[in-house]
């Protein structure tokens, strides 16, 4: 494993962990400042804003310099972000400081997806960014539940210093570790978008939107579905919660595997495919707890299974703008899972059991692998010479 694919993870990690580890805190972060829980929730949404707003600023702002001193500029940022957060004095400082920290994750996935693909070995794109993808996955497994215990134990504002801390290590690991790289060709600010004149980025943003939003239908309502429908006790969400850590984990992998064995737009769609076929099985068989939980951990492995053909897809029909395209890229990843939590508490407000969420994050997915195979006959008809099929 090379080191310098290592740092980016380590950065992913850190980065899933000040995402994330929030939902799991709300009830102590809204104690602390007085506020209701679904006020202490606009803390996510602060964050996600953040990564809308910081993902396509930051690449304007950088494009010019070196890849590296970028991923080192973003790192110092979600450092002195989380840092800040710990120490917020009241409800409107934290907010602002996760908008803040919000704002180098998307321009990190993007700058990191670009140098992941640069450091990869030939025919192991994919395998390197999965590799750089399975620290938010990682996070997902260990991290989030072990900044909840800790802020259970002690306090909420331990986790953020620990997060602010990984960030100080993740920065000299970086300077250690990754190379140099010289700055991606400077096409000027219209040669940064010049890649949205063509039909296929946009088939892929969109696929990505829906195919999030999709799969955050479902899993944003787990706890509900699985104690009130399943019949799943509340201890029990313990290890469930854990078994969907290391389906996203193996997913990820498994995804990287197969976008580098086999033609990527098949792999994207058939893994689509699958996932719309388990939340189908899931709603009609939501009371019996084998079949559900199953259904539940395919769900949650196509969540990042995607993630690394996605990506390289992506930059390879966005050359000149690669940076700009990755951040397109998280805008539709944030975009989907903020349709996909909204969609399910729609449903859910309008009197409909929780599994309802499964069935209408089914049509999302089939509308995502339907987007898929319209670009694949797209990139057929255009003859475009992008290295899809390996």
């Amino acid at each position: 494993m090379k080191k310098s694919l290592l740092t980016l993870s380590f950065g992913t990690f850190g980065l899933g962990m000040a995402e994330f580890v929030m939902m799991g805190i709300l009830p102590y972060v809204a104690r602390d400042f007085g506020v209701s829980i679904p006020q202490a929730g606009h803390l996510i949404s602060a964050y996600a804003m953040g990564v809308c707003v910081g993902a396509p600023l930051m690449v304007l702002i950088a494009r010019s310099y070196p890849l590296k001193k970028i991923l080192l500029v973003l790192v110092s940022l979600y450092a002195v972000g989380n840092f800040f957060t710990a120490l917020s004095p009241n409800y409107a400082a934290i907010f602002v400081m996760r908008f803040i920290s919000g704002l180098p994750h998307g321009a990190f996935f993007g700058v990191g997806a670009i140098v992941a693909e640069k450091l990869a070995d030939k025919g192991k794109r994919a395998r390197a960014m999965a590799l750089m993808v399975a620290g938010m996955t990682v996070a997902n497994l260990i991290g989030v539940p072990l900044g909840t215990f800790l802020s259970n134990l002690t306090s909420w504002r331990l986790i953020f210093l620990f997060t602010g801390c990984w960030g100080i290590f993740n920065l000299l690991a970086m300077l250690r570790w990754l190379p140099r790289m010289d700055a991606l060709p400077n096409n000027g600010l219209k040669g940064q978008f010049a890649f949205l004149k063509n039909l296929s980025p946009w088939l892929l943003i969109a696929a990505t939107a829906f195919a999030n939003g999709g799969v955050f239908c479902l899993y944003s309502y787990v706890n509900p579905l699985m104690t009130g429908v399943a019949g799943f006790s509340t201890g029990s969400m313990s290890w469930i919660m854990v078994l969907c850590g290391l389906a996203m984990v193996s997913g990820n992998l498994l995804g990287g595997r197969l976008a580098d064995k086999y033609d990527m737009p098949s792999v994207l769609s058939s893994i689509q495919a699958i996932a719309a076929l388990a939340m189908t099985v899931l709603f009609f068989f939501a009371g019996v707890q084998p079949i559900v939980l199953s259904m539940l951990l395919i769900a949650a492995a196509s969540l990042f299974a995607v993630s690394s053909p996605t990506q390289i897809m992506l930059l390879q029909n966005s050359r000149g703008g690669e940076m700009m395209g990755a951040a397109f890229l998280q805008i539709a990843f944030n975009m989907g899972n903020a349709l996909g939590a909204w969609s399910g508490g729609a449903a859910i407000d309008s009197g409909k059991t929780v599994n309802y969420t499964a069935i209408i994050g089914a049509s999302y997915l089939i509308v995502a692998c339907g987007l898929i195979l319209i670009f694949k006959s797209w990139q057929n008809k255009q003859l475009i010479p992008f290295a899809l099929r390996k």
